[in-house]
């Protein structure tokens, strides 16, 4: 039953190698045997299998020399290890290397046989079989190439954690532990090579781009992540499509249909070359030109796409490339292959073969007769360079340098690098079981693998652990992933000026260590875009959007189409691209053009510019004029019409007017704390003693004259120091109103950025407009009281109170403050201060005018009339038609008791009165206030007293030019000696008071 079994395995052992005749593997004994997985064809011939017999492996096509250089980059590094006195000794390393056709077919078939015979020495059958071509288990296998096939590897060997050591395949699927638990790379995974590429999108201000990936596990994966990325940096994707190298002809059609279309101009590729061979040469075929195309690591220096034919097409690639390895010797070794020597390698017959294009007779395979497998294939770098032809036959004596094929580029050594340092990663890996210390294993109870009977697992255990240092120097060890962390290096496609075949011109590098935001160096004056160009392509939705603007979405599209927007007022953008405008700071506002921020223009009511100097002139010529009238007060202090205005009291009034024009200048200027806090109440108060003055004079005149006889007692009231009590007082109360206001809310300078925005207005915040209101309202309270006064004494006489002039300043006081309340209430800024020294200077010269202008008119243009003459000429007047009137009044209620008793038409016996007729006035002014009125000069009177009946005589004389003329108008009034009596006096009390 045992030997049953045993041939029975034998038999499938057999049957799944049986394809694999001695030209299509690689093999040499050993004591310890590495399977080897590589690409020596790009893809199998497309067969209809119809059952009818039995099926036949599928034949592989088109010849790949990196594929075969890959491989003999493994044979040359088990080579190196054997002939190593320090690495392995006395062990010999032996491989089995198989073709996959770059197919998941052909990788399993060959991972089927890597089981099969590690199945076979489990059963440990030598003791019943006599197996004397007996091969051992394979410990560890190193490949494969692309992501999907390593994929479907690495799922089979995980079965029986064989390790697997890839040197190409850098999907970051690979890197699941859970599911692809002997998998390990000697390759980076497409994480950083996907974020890589966004980066370079970035850095040239890319937005707008398409992307092609292979319809495997390595495209999907990787063109997933850059999704990502892309979406992290406000990068769009115009379109996304799949590819293969098996995509029917309507499906290349329909691809590029959609690049032709699109309006990206730079295309993200993560594919393989033979997966994306069908879409360029379609490209090609409808000269489809203008694009940018970022490739991946897997065709960025594939020789199927690096043609001169397509370089008008692809021209402009910018791709990444693992970092270039050195391996000495190896150049060498790859010039000494011939298919006579090389008796260990099956390949290469093939590879002799398709250098030279030729045949070798000794072969049935590859005979004249057997040669039509290479019919139809293309020509081109890297692939079969066969024809339909018959090959004449191999001398065996060609030259292989003097055929230039991708086998002898080993200028940058990046993936036969990798298949190096994946050898050398084994045979350290072996090198720890070999020089274990037993009691410091890896395994139970710190126990050591036997070297001579090691196993697959065993070996995975400690790849997971390795760290050593290769032949550059550089440490090596693989994460807890199983990846090897390495760097890109950054291609440009340039042509050839020499031979103009299509060279890698390394334009920079990308850095996986470094820290984010400098991982990316680019070489600007090294990029050649298509071919002969320096200035960078646009590849945007839209167009940039220029400093002072921003980007704004327009409905229905990707954010990467925008329009610009002008950033508003007050806002500003200072780059390009600006997705939102920046708010300048509170003291900044923006430019014309939006592009920064300047400082806000200030402004306050400024002693320099025009308003400011006109209303600082109009403030000081109120000063001088102010001066000037006190100053002529003051010098004809004796003179009647200055004696008669009550002097001190106008001293006093000068001094208030002066401080009034004063307080205006307080408003111009840069507003300050103390100018804030001085210049209302300074207002207030000036204007208030100023009222308060004219009141207390007003409220004098009219007491006396309306007395019926002003006894001592009524010049004892109304002395001099009364009146300034008076004039205290009432400034006392606007003085108490001022200090509560600034102790309870002082004014204050303020900078008000709200009433206008480019524009910084300095004001007084006045800190309470409740006060500030009893402020204004206690002045015009006084005003008002000052005004009723005045109108009511304004039949006084006309040069000893002006009270007609008085009345005419209040009434221009009042205008003046009550259009100020709205004014101040609608203004605002600089203007606000404004309206208010307006407003002072109105009333201040008002008062100014009305008061003190006639009378210094009549000082020092009329002196004649600053007489006492003239003065109790005008005095006496008013007290006859006081008299005259009040006689009238009693007379009239006399002849009404009359009329009433006895019907008497006669006249009283105690008074009578004589009229010219009805429609002239009873009571005629004297001749003298007559010549007043007409601005005559000469005025003379005389006063003489009878006893029981006053008899009042005024005569005038004027002077003539060519005669003298006298005129005498008489009038004798016969009035009760009581009526008489009380209007003397009261003319008699009044004359001390001038």
């Amino acid at each position: 039953m045992t030997s049953y079994r045993c041939c029975l395995i034998l038999l499938l052992f057999t049957w799944n190698t049986a394809a694999y005749g001695p030209n299509q593997r690689a093999q040499k004994k050993g004591d310890i045997i590495l399977g080897g997985l590589f690409p020596i064809h790009f893809g199998v011939a497309a067969k209809d299998q119809d059952l009818k017999s039995r099926p036949e492996s599928v034949e592989c096509i088109r010849y790949n020399f990196r594929g075969f250089r890959w491989l003999q980059a493994m044979i040359f590094a088990i080579e190196e290890i054997n002939s190593s006195p320090t690495l392995l000794p006395n062990m010999t390393l032996g491989y089995r290397i198989f073709d996959t056709c770059n197919t998941v077919s052909k990788a399993l078939e060959a991972t089927l046989s890597f089981v099969a015979q590690n199945k076979i020495d489990s059963l440990n059958l030598d003791e019943f079989c006599n197996c004397s071509e007996h091969i051992p288990s394979t410990i560890a296998v190193v490949g494969a190439t692309g992501s999907g096939i390593s994929t479907a590897v690495a799922n089979l060997l995980g079965l029986f954690y064989i390790p697997q050591v890839s040197y190409a395949s850098s999907s970051r699927l690979l890197s699941n532990k859970n599911q692809f638990k002997s998998f390990l790379r000697t390759i980076p995974n497409d994480e950083h090579q996907a974020t890589a590429m966004a980066d370079i999108i970035e850095y040239f201000r890319w937005n707008w781009v398409g992307t092609i990936a292979a319809d495997d596990d390595y495209g999907r994966p990787g063109i997933e992540k850059f999704r990502e990325e892309a979406e992290e940096r406000d990068i769009c994707i115009d379109f996304s499509e799949l590819i293969s190298q098996y995509s029917d002809e309507e499906e290349i059609q329909q691809v590029v249909e959609v690049i032709q279309n699109s309006t990206a101009r730079v295309i993200v590729v993560f594919s393989s070359g033979p997966d994306l061979e069908p879409l360029i040469k379609e490209i090609v075929r409808r000269n489809i030109t203008g694009k940018i195309w970022l490739a991946s690591e897997a065709w960025a220096s594939s020789s199927l796409i690096a043609m001169p034919e397509f370089f008008r097409v692809i021209g402009s690639t910018i791709g990444f490339a693992l970092k270039a390895g050195q391996i000495p010797g190896f150049r060498e070794f790859l010039q000494k292959v011939h298919p006579k020597k090389s008796t260990n390698n099956g390949f290469a017959k093939e590879f002799w073969e398709e250098t030279f294009n030729c045949y070798l007779p000794d072969g049935s395979k590859n005979s004249p007769a057997s040669t039509s497998f290479h019919k139809g294939h293309e020509e081109g770098l890297g692939a079969g360079n066969g024809t339909s032809a018959f090959r004449p036959p191999c001398t065996g004596d060609e030259n292989i340098t003097s055929v230039e094929t991708p086998y002898l580029d080993y200028t940058h050594l990046r993936i036969s690098y990798n298949v190096y340092l994946a050898v050398y990663s084994i045979a350290h890996a072996l090198q720890d079981i070999y020089t274990c210390t037993p009691g410091k294993g890896l395994f139970t109870n710190g126990s050591c693998a036997d070297i001579k009977k090691v196993e697959a697992w065993q070996g995975l255990k400690h790849l997971r652990h390795l760290n050593f240092t290769n032949n550059m120097g550089e440490q090596v060890d693989f994460d807890e992933f199983g990846d090897l962390v390495g760097n890109y290096s950054i291609i440009n496609w340039h042509l050839s000026p020499e031979d103009g075949s299509v060279v890698f011109e390394e334009v920079g590098h990308y850095n996986v260590y470094a820290k984010k935001g400098e991982r990316l160096f680019i070489n600007e004056n090294k990029i050649l875009w298509g071919g002969f160009s320096k200035e960078v392509p646009f590849s945007n939705c839209s167009r940039d959007c220029l400093p002072g603007t921003r980007k704004g979405i327009i409905e229905g599209e990707p954010t990467c189409c925008f329009e610009c927007v002008d950033c508003p007022d007050g806002e500003y953008s200072d780059e390009t691209d600006a997705s939102a405008c920046d708010k300048c700071p509170e003291d900044y506002w923006s430019n014309e053009n939006h592009t920064s921020c300047i400082p806000k223009q200030i402004e306050f009511l400024a002693w320099t510019e025009p308003f400011g100097i006109a209303l600082t002139l109009f403030a000081v010529l109120g000063i001088f004029l102010t001066s000037f009238v006190l100053g002529v007060f003051t010098k004809f202090r004796n003179t009647p019409i200055v004696k008669a205005t009550n002097r001190e009291l106008s001293y006093l009034l000068l001094f208030s007017l002066l401080c009034c024009f004063s307080s205006s200048l307080f408003f111009i200027g840069e507003p300050q704390n103390w100018t804030c806090r001085l210049r209302q109440p300074a207002f207030g108060i000036s204007f208030v003693l100023c009222i308060s003055c004219i009141l207390v004079k007003t409220n004098r005149v009219l007491l006396v004259f309306e007395a019926k006889i002003p006894t001592s007692l009524h010049r004892k009231w109304w002395g001099l120091n009364l009146q300034f009590l008076l004039v205290f007082l009432c400034t006392f109360v606007q003085i108490v109103i001022c200090v509560i206001w600034l102790y309870t809310a002082p004014p204050s300078s303020y900078r008000n950025h709200e009433l206008e925005d480019e524009i910084i207005f300095i004001t007084c915040h006045e800190g309470s407009l409740m006060a500030l209101g009893f402020l204004i309202g206690y002045t015009c309270l006084l005003a008002a009281i000052c005004f009723f006064f005045a109108f009511k004494s304004r039949k006084l006489p006309e040069n000893f109170n002006e009270a007609k002039f008085i009345t005419f300043s209040m009434l221009i006081f009042f205008i003046v403050w009550i259009s100020f309340i709205p004014a101040y209430a609608s203004t605002y800024g600089k203007f606000v201060s404004a309206v208010e020294v307006i407003a002072i200077l109105a009333a201040s010269f008002g008062l100014l005018a009305c008061i003190f202008f006639n009378k210094v008119y009549i000082i020092l243009f009329k002196p004649s009339r600053n007489t006492i003459e003239e003065v109790r000429c005008s005095t006496a007047a008013h007290a006859f038609k006081v008299a005259a009137r009040a006689t009238l009044r009693r007379s009239n209620v006399s002849r009404k008791r009359s009329n009433s008793l006895g019907g008497s038409t006669g006249s009283t016996p105690s008074s009578s009165i004589s009229s010219k007729s009805n429609h002239e006035d009873p009571f005629p002014l004297p001749a003298c206030a007559e010549r007043q009125r007409q601005q005559q000069r000469g005025c003379k009177q005389k006063v003489s007293f009878g006893s029981g009946t006053v008899t009042l005589s005024l005569s005038f004389e004027e002077p003539q030019k060519n005669a003298m003329t006298n005129r005498n108008a008489k009038r004798r009034n016969s009035l009760e000696a009581q009526n008489s009596d009380d209007s003397l006096m009261r003319h008699r009390a009044l004359l001390p008071l001038q």
